[in-house]
């Protein structure tokens, strides 16, 4: 917390020990070991004077609401915020980017489905992303854990209507149809 009158120190990376570095504790324990500010910190990769990279990232996190408010705002937006620029902006886009496409990647190289936990997983961020109310239906095989999805209408916010249909290659064709309006 700031004193009135002195400003708050925040030590470079630097100046950490190394134990405490987000770098060197990827390096050790893995990604999975860093916090998201952590993790961003290392996308960011500097700060700005008079903070150090994981307290941007933090601020960046808390000004956007997290890795959904990243992944959801334009270039710009991210762009006017103090400490970022074009250079840092478009690394973050681009790994926000790279975990999408994690998501959406071809059958051979999905995750397997075993569990509602695992659709979420799945389906999380690309429609935590989503401005309105959209249905999904996914299609599993059982022999091949393989996931193929197909969405189609969205909604409005005095009434949602679901409707589709779609073919799904190599498991025939489905269709869909149904409402659900909000009371």
């Amino acid at each position: 917390m700031e004193e009135k009158g002195r400003p708050e120190y925040h030590p470079r990376i630097k100046d950490l020990p190394l134990s405490e570095r987000p770098r060197e504790r990827s390096k050790h324990y893995g990604a999975g070991a860093l916090s998201t500010s952590e993790l961003l910190a290392t996308i960011v990769r500097t700060g700005v004077g008079g903070e150090n990279v994981i307290n941007l990232a933090s601020r960046l996190l808390a000004q956007f609401g997290g890795l959904r408010g990243l992944f959801k705002a334009d270039f710009a937006q991210i762009d006017a915020f103090k400490g970022m620029g074009q250079a840092k902006t478009a690394q973050v886009k681009a790994a926000l980017e790279l975990g999408r496409r994690l998501l959406t990647a071809s059958p051979e190289e999905r995750p397997q489905v075993k569990s509602p936990a695992d659709v979420a997983n799945l389906l999380l961020l690309e429609m935590g992303a989503l401005e309105q109310e959209e249905m999904r239906v996914l299609f599993l095989r059982y022999q091949e854990s393989g996931v193929g999805h197909i969405h189609h209408l969205c909604g409005e916010s005095s009434h949602r209507l679901a409707q589709g249909g779609g073919t799904l290659p190599g498991s025939g064709e489905a269709q869909l149809c149904g409402d659900h309006r909000s009371p």
